[in-house]
């Protein structure tokens, strides 16, 4: 996989890039029209989620259903770390009876759990590592 690369734009502002032209503002908290680095990590989990429930959850309720997952960080006021996240989905399964329901959340659960790269590391609280520059 290439990397996704952050370029500085001006005084903290920076461009996220992908190899396939997509392209994320990100900038610090508060400042208007980008994404801070936790928003962008939320936004990785709540989007691996709804990546991996899509197919699954349409297949069983048709298109135009109401679909949305929304990340929270847990974490103190003014923490500089994370205590967790939440992953709430939003899923209108209302057309399905009761027993229909549980099992889709059940099979959306297990597909998470197996395939969700990105939860899947949070849950395991991947290393990091930093590489300084040549030369």
């Amino acid at each position: 996989m290439a990397p996704v690369e952050v370029v500085r734009t001006s005084a903290h502002s920076f461009v996220a890039r992908n190899n396939r032209g997509a392209e994320v503002p990100i900038g610090r908290v508060g400042q208007t029209g980008s994404f801070t680095p936790v928003e962008l990590l939320l936004a990785a989990a709540a989007g691996c989620v709804a990546v991996t429930a899509e197919e699954l959850v349409l297949r069983r309720t048709g298109e135009e259903i109401r679909f949305q997952v929304d990340a929270t960080d847990v974490r103190p006021p003014g923490a500089h770390e994370l205590d967790g996240v939440r992953v709430d989905l939003d899923i209108d399964l209302g057309a399905l009876d009761a027993q229909a329901r549980e099992n889709v959340l059940a099979m959306v659960e297990r597909a998470v759990t197996a395939l969700c790269t990105v939860t899947r590391t949070l849950k395991r609280s991947t290393a990091v590592e930093m590489v300084p520059p040549a030369g």
